[in-house]
């Protein structure tokens, strides 16, 4: 298989944020709405066994064309019955399409296993000055990042504005993962890590 052209959007950005929670030890990976593939892709290079879920079957079809042989699931990750646990679980620009992000922290904290980490990188409504901040830096470095690379569009459905904002997601963050590490980032993203015991 050719090498994949290398492409640039405001979530390939932050693959490089999930692959360095991933620990040295990890042995599986879950992509929670891979999409086109490409986070469970760079998973894979890291992680030997790979889980890549999405509602989409005709976008799965063709990540399996061009990513290449991992387990590809067409499902729901709210109900699907994986029958077991992952040393990592990544989701990148999912949270918002799921019901509500206390039942989406839960339901991707059970899945992962103990000793493993959950990293999510979502999209929210700012709300507060500092929000407006990070969004005002935001549109700056798209600026010059979709300049410097050139703006690669995904294939997913678009989800605008976030149903919850930065300020819902945190509180959420802190009622169901209480030791999570949460940020916000620019390019209008948040970060969340969590460490499962």
């Amino acid at each position: 298989m050719s090498e994949r052209p290398r492409r640039w959007n405001h979530n390939i950005h932050y693959h490089g944020l999930v692959l360095d929670a991933v620990s040295n030890g990890a042995r599986s990976a879950l992509d929670v709405g891979t999409g086109d593939g490409l986070l469970a892709a760079d998973l894979a290079a890291v992680v030997d066994d790979v889980v890549a879920i999405d509602i989409d079957d005709d976008v799965l079809e063709s990540a399996r064309t061009e990513v290449g042989s991992l387990e590809w699931v067409c499902g729901d990750v709210m109900d699907h019955p994986f029958g077991r646990t992952f040393d990592v679980v990544a989701s990148v620009a999912t949270i918002h399409h799921l019901p509500g992000p206390h039942a989406a922290f839960t339901r991707l904290a059970e899945l992962t296993a103990p000793g493993g980490v959950l990293v999510i990188v979502g999209l929210a409504q700012p709300s507060s000055p500092l929000d407006y901040a990070y969004a005002a830096v935001g549109a700056v470095q798209h600026r010059w990042l979709s300049w410097r690379y050139g703006y690669w569009e995904h294939s997913a459905p678009t989800v605008w504005p976030p149903p919850q904002t930065y300020e819902e997601v945190a509180r959420t963050a802190l009622e169901v993962l209480p030791d999570a590490r949460w940020r916000r980032l620019p390019l209008f993203r948040y970060a969340l890590t969590w460490h499962r015991p």
